[in-house]
């Protein structure tokens, strides 16, 4: 099971200019440093707010515009070209499974982009689960859909949030600083 950001992708400043356009039309702002520091990895509802408002609905809004803004910069994501030669060379032997809590609309924004969508056996975004990481169920899912034991699968992550997920549920998990 592989995650998204960070991990297949550097989408650092895709999320960023996503939030930053988003920020700016409703009278707000923020640097890319602040997104790097303060941001990345986690949940909007955590960073937004000591930028701009606490209002749930003007939060929701922000996130809703990012979200649709975040196919204008997928030429600013870079690849970990490394990971996704493993993922090839290991595909006739595994089940490949994307495991993020990342949208699904930007989940598949940035695989077709990119022409990997076809790599999966099976994607797993936000929409798909209930609780978000460190919460295990975007990698429990998965292993129940297909019966397997854990024993038998890997996790790959790089965010701290991510690499408690795959802890909490139990299952190896190889670290990724690919984007460091």
């Amino acid at each position: 099971m592989f995650d998204l950001d960070g991990t297949l992708f550097d989408t650092k400043k895709v999320n960023y200019y996503s939030y930053k356009q988003a920020l700016v039309e409703s009278g707000y702002d923020m640097t890319y440093e602040y997104y790097v520091n303060e941001c990345d990895g986690k949940n909007y509802l955590e960073f937004i707010p000591p930028i701009s408002s606490n209002d749930k609905s003007f939060l929701t809004t922000i996130h809703d515009k990012k979200k649709k803004y975040y196919k204008n910069y997928l030429s600013e994501a870079v690849v970990n070209q490394e990971l996704i030669d493993f993922i090839k060379a290991n595909r006739h032997r595994s089940y490949i499974v994307l495991s993020t809590t990342a949208s699904r609309d930007n989940c598949y924004e940035i695989l077709e982009h990119f022409h990997l969508k076809h790599l999966f056996d099976k994607i797993i975004t936000k929409e798909d689960v209930v609780k978000t990481k460190p919460d295990p169920e975007c990698y429990t899912k998965p292993v129940e859909f297909y019966g397997f034991d854990k024993a038998n699968c890997e996790i790959f992550e790089d965010s701290v949030t991510g690499i408690q997920a795959a802890r909490n549920a139990g299952i190896k998990c190889h670290i990724v600083n690919a984007f460091q």
